[in-house]
């Protein structure tokens, strides 16, 4: 058996070491969209695929977010895969107060009025199938119902707490 490197001094699990630790984890980063009085959408770095048959996604939304009222009714959401030339698209559907669908982001309603964002490298339309409390947020579980596989390119990547590129 070989050495491994040292473990360090376990700390207490807390809100700021979870944080800590998911920092060191890189995650793809989408954009979730919904159609309500004024379209909503948010950056997620929690995108998952659940199951292929029958095709399933999962993310996290936190409850206090300015997009919780309208995803928590909301029968359908867009999903969007980001390329790493949308840092500011990603920084916009981040920032808390920001005028998301304002006139710097390319929209149109797409397939069940869900706002769809111009420039993705992919998309999906789904319907949403659960809210699932998890603490201060809701897992979404959600059935894919039409997309496209739209752009080629490089995907963005959420590490160390920002925005970045794969590199070769």
């Amino acid at each position: 058996m070989t050495a491994s490197p040292e473990i360090g001094n376990p700390r207490t699990a807390t809100p700021d070491l979870l944080r800590s630790v998911f920092r060191q984890h890189a995650a793809g980063v989408a954009v979730i969209t919904a159609a309500g009085e004024r379209p909503a959408g948010f950056t997620a770095t929690s995108l998952n695929s659940v199951a292929a048959d029958p095709p399933l996604i999962s993310f996290g939304v936190g409850t206090s977010s300015s997009s919780w009222p309208v995803i928590a009714r909301t029968e359908h959401i867009g999903v969007h895969i980001l390329g790493e030339h949308q840092r500011d698209l990603a920084a916009t559907f981040a920032r808390s107060g920001a005028d998301r669908f304002g006139p710097s982001t390319e929209w149109r309603s797409g397939p069940e009025g869900v706002p769809l964002l111009d420039g993705v490298l992919a998309w999906l339309v789904c319907r949403v199938v659960a809210r699932v409390p998890a603490g201060d947020h809701r897992i979404m579980i959600a059935q894919a119902i039409t997309g496209d596989p739209v752009g080629g390119g490089r995907p963005l990547v959420y590490h160390q707490g920002g925005f970045t590129a794969l590199r070769d």
